[in-house]
């Protein structure tokens, strides 16, 4: 895979990991549609570590004032910002260790992906339209294990782990911008995780410039969603990403039953 290629796919992976519309299938997608060679869920794993890096970067001042809290107060039990988030990974954490074999192959066919796109952005479709309370509701730790059990499902390439949550959320009366918010904040323990487990597939003798380029692609094209996410849902729907993935579907189906 040569560095152009290999950018391409880091910012595809950075664009795709918090815009609702699946990094996963992208980065399926793409080798297979183009016929480039796919490195495997090692060269994912450098991916992956870039986006961690920009959310990281982005929430930089979030992370240092829940790091300030808890050194003042270092009883974890009493931090319910990081037990909230343990509780929304947990769902995550075992669908990734149960299902990792069929993530790798049977969730990775083009008209199951197909599929997942559009179906998931009708139920983000249906999440965005509904009516908010006047005043948005505060979610407790029920509403972070449900939003928790949504994440599992983004196990499946083309459901969209940002899309997925975000849908959660709004389901569950947080505002746009929350939702996004909490979606993104979630990304942390699931990326570093996920990172960490797939590290044992890595072959460190094959790390070269394509790496290095798909780590930085994915870091910077990450920090940018962000960013544009959070500033566009304060007055916007998620409409666009909606037709986008129903769009994207209806072109890989298409693709799929031609050849």
């Amino acid at each position: 895979m040569g560095i152009w290629e290999s950018a391409v796919l880091g910012i595809v992976q950075g664009l795709g990991e918090f815009l609702p519309i699946s990094s996963s299938a992208h980065l399926a997608l793409l080798p297979w549609a183009f016929g480039w060679e796919y490195k495997g869920l090692s060269y994912d794993v450098a991916l992956h570590w870039g986006t961690l890096c920009a959310v990281l970067l982005y929430f930089r001042d979030d992370l240092l004032q829940s790091a300030r809290g808890l050194a003042a107060c270092p009883c974890v039990f009493r931090n319910e910002r990081l037990w909230k988030l343990v509780l929304a990974t947990f769902p995550a954490a075992i669908a990734g260790v149960l299902l990792e074999d069929k993530a790798a192959t049977v969730f990775r066919g083009p008209v199951w992906m197909a599929v997942n796109l559009m179906l998931f952005a009708l139920v983000l479709w249906a999440a965005d339209r509904m009516k908010k309370p006047e005043e948005e509701v505060s979610l407790g730790y029920l509403q972070f294990f449900l939003i928790g059990c949504a994440q599992a499902l983004s196990i499946m390439p083309g459901v969209s782990r940002s899309g997925i949550t975000i849908t959660a959320a709004l389901f569950l009366g947080a505002a746009r911008g929350r939702a996004a918010r909490i979606s993104f904040l979630l990304s942390i323990p699931v990326i570093f995780g996920a990172g960490l487990l797939e590290l044992r597939h890595v072959d460190f003798s094959a790390i070269g410039s394509d790496y290095v380029t798909g780590f930085l692609a994915a870091g910077l094209s990450g920090w940018a969603a962000i960013k544009f996410v959070m500033g566009y849902v304060q007055s916007r729907s998620y409409l666009a990403f909606v037709i986008y993935r129903l769009l994207l579907g209806a072109v890989l189906l298409f693709m799929a039953f031609s050849r």
